[in-house]
């Protein structure tokens, strides 16, 4: 295992993975924590401010790899969880924003953009050819 590829990458693809990495790790800690606490609700924030940077990163990642690719192969496969995840983030803060009876809603596209944005988006991460294999298993 080595940083020396991701350290090596251009700045976007940086601090997409950062932040990915930080969002994972406050992602565990707002699950397992009280709910409704005043941490939480600071903490949420920093956590979509997060998945706003993933999501706004990820469009930028191919072009920041292949200087002058055309704007229609700028996406893959993998960029279907950037919709997703940028309808998460507005489904979510809605229903924070809405307030009253919709605020125990708010958990559910969170967990989901936790689960599809984070976690199955980030295991396509690591497969062969990409950055974060290379990080994970040597290049």
């Amino acid at each position: 295992m080595s940083l020396q590829p991701l350290l090596d990458a251009p700045w976007i693809i940086q601090a997409h993975a950062y932040a990915a990495f930080a969002a994972f790790i406050l992602g565990v800690v707002q699950l397992a924590a009280p709910k409704g606490s005043l941490p939480h609700k600071r903490l949420g924030a920093v956590w979509i401010v997060l998945m706003t940077v993933i999501t706004i990163s990820s469009i930028f990642v191919r072009p920041s790899l292949y200087p002058g690719l055309p704007l229609a192969q700028w996406f893959s496969f993998i960029h279907i969880f950037t919709v997703l995840t940028a309808y998460g983030i507005v489904s979510g803060m809605r229903l924070l924003l809405k307030g009253g009876p919709s605020l125990k809603y708010h958990a559910r596209p969170f967990i989901g953009i936790f689960i599809g944005g984070l976690i199955v988006a980030g295991a396509f991460a690591f497969m062969p050819g990409r950055i974060m294999h290379d990080v994970a298993f040597g290049g």
